[in-house]
């Protein structure tokens, strides 16, 4: 018997060598070489690891780092990722063998009696017993190394999913804080307004009564003026709803984020630093974290097929067994036994074979999924460089014709005060000129967001290579060689 063992152990070697597929290969998009919008590469340049450093307002990078102390969506990537590295694991554990021991001790008084009559003797019988089991499952067609390998490609997957939340994380905080000191600048715009029109409205008033305006004059002047009371209303909701969006997506106390926001010496609008794009459209399959996420999740359903073939062979158990028995009336024995086991398929009507048709479907439509994801990142890429050039080519115009407003409304405000101009003629004026004043405000605030909105799309300086992991992950060695 022990003569068989070791060549038995020399097949089962030989044979756990078999593999039913070709090794994972990341699919070859095809995609353009270069970009197809005009870079944005005027003034500075700055790398995209670390850039919303760069803003010349600090609270940008200190919201950011309040919501990534405390964000729920971090917290669950988190756990997503101790799921999977719990996943992968217990499919490790299935290629070793498994071993499990059981004893017992027991003690019991029996008496002795002859022709049914009780001898009054008795006798306090100890018994003791041990067992070990002992199977192991060769991984003859490779189902498990398959399933290892699809834990540990949707490890990595989970790992990507994290850095891509941060990268997700952090853009939303900036844009809604550049959102809400742009919503301060129309406030400011809307009350300057309305400060104006009251004055016009006071005066208007003044010249009706002394039966130097018409009558007319005054309702359009207090028209005006409520108008613009109820923008200067409605403006300041707006501010206070981006207020309670920062709250919500920084976890901050709101008395403490309004100190960081409303700080006096913040500029009217956070300016970041220019990057330099000097990737091409090929590069975002390393740069976006959720596109390296989909591929790994590729590369894990791909290793599912080789499961479910594998599922359709015979498997091979081996098994053992050792005990130990003994009490105080009987002398110990050592009954033991080991030897193989094999399970056939032979019908199970089409079950194994569904199994893998499955599999193979959902590794089909995930390659789809991946493909038409690169095609959108590459379009989201190209759609923020067009905003973000447009955005840079009207700013100058915007403020010129905000320039030009301002000094219009003012002549015509001299000339209405000296009894040149008619009100209608001096509130057209002051409509064209907030009008203008709003798109320049608008146009400055998506100047900002574009520029945000083109770092998420080119991945937002995740790497690799950058050593950051999550918190969870940081003590833990046996995360160090799958990132």
């Amino acid at each position: 018997m022990f003569k068989i063992i070791p060549a038995v152990m020399l097949l089962i070697v030989a044979m756990s060598g078999c593999a039913l597929q070709k090794p994972y290969q990341a699919p070859e998009i095809s995609l353009a070489k270069t970009w197809q919008a005009e870079l944005p590469h005027g003034g500075r340049t700055q790398e995209l690891l670390k850039w919303w450093g760069s803003f010349d307002d600090p609270a940008v990078a200190e919201l950011i780092s309040i919501a990534e102390n405390d964000s729920p969506t971090l917290a669950q990537a988190v756990a997503q990722i101790d799921g999977a590295r719990a996943t992968l694991t217990s499919s490790g554990a299935a290629a070793w063998p498994s071993v499990t021991g059981s004893g017992a001790l027991t003690r019991s008084n029996t008496s002795s009696s002859s022709s049914g009559v009780s001898s009054g003797t008795s006798s306090v019988v100890t018994a003791r017993s041990g067992e070990l089991d002992a199977s192991w499952d060769i991984d003859l067609f490779g189902k498990i190394r398959s399933s290892r390998e699809s834990a540990h490609a949707l490890l990595q997957a989970r790992i990507d999913d994290w850095h891509d939340a941060r990268v997700s994380l952090a853009a939303e905080v900036a844009d809604d804080y550049v959102q809400y000191r742009a919503c301060k600048l129309l406030l400011k715009a809307y009350v300057d307004t309305a400060t104006s029109q009251s004055k016009t409205m006071r005066s208007t008033r003044a010249a009706v009564t002394a039966g130097l305006s018409a009558e007319s004059d005054g309702y359009l002047a207090e028209a005006n003026a409520a108008s613009a009371a109820a923008n200067v209303e409605q403006q300041s909701v707006s501010c206070e709803e981006l207020v309670k969006s920062l709250v919500a997506v920084t976890g901050a106390d709101e008395t403490a984020l309004r100190r960081i926001i409303d700080r006096p010496e913040a500029p009217a609008l956070p300016e970041p630093a220019n990057f330099n794009v000097s990737s091409i459209p090929a590069d975002l399959i390393r740069q976006r974290p959720d596109l390296a996420s989909a591929e790994r999740t590729l590369a894990s359903y791909y290793a599912a097929i080789g499961e479910a073939r594998a599922d359709k062979f015979p498997s091979l158990t081996l098994s053992g067994t050792i005990g130990v028995s003994a009490s105080n009336l009987t002398s110990p024995s050592s009954p033991w036994s080991f030897g193989p086991g094999l399970s056939v398929p032979i019908f199970d009507a089409g079950k194994r074979k569904a199994a893998v048709d499955s599999a193979q479907a959902t590794y089909d439509a995930q390659l789809a999924s991946y493909r038409s994801s690169v095609r959108s990142a590459v379009k989201a890429v190209e759609q923020a460089l067009v905003d973000l050039k447009g955005a840079m080519n009207q700013s100058e115009h915007n403020l010129r014709s905000a320039q030009m407003y301002r000094r219009y409304a003012v002549s015509v405000e001299k000339n209405w005060s000296a009894g040149l101009e008619t009100l209608l003629t001096l509130e057209d004026a002051r409509r064209s000129t907030i009008s203008a004043e709003v798109t320049l405000i608008g146009q400055q605030r998506d100047r900002v967001r574009y520029w945000i909105a083109l770092y998420k799309a080119l991945g937002g300086g995740w790497s690799v290579d950058d050593g950051t992991l999550p918190p969870v992950t940081q003590t833990t060695s046996s995360l160090q060689g799958v990132v």
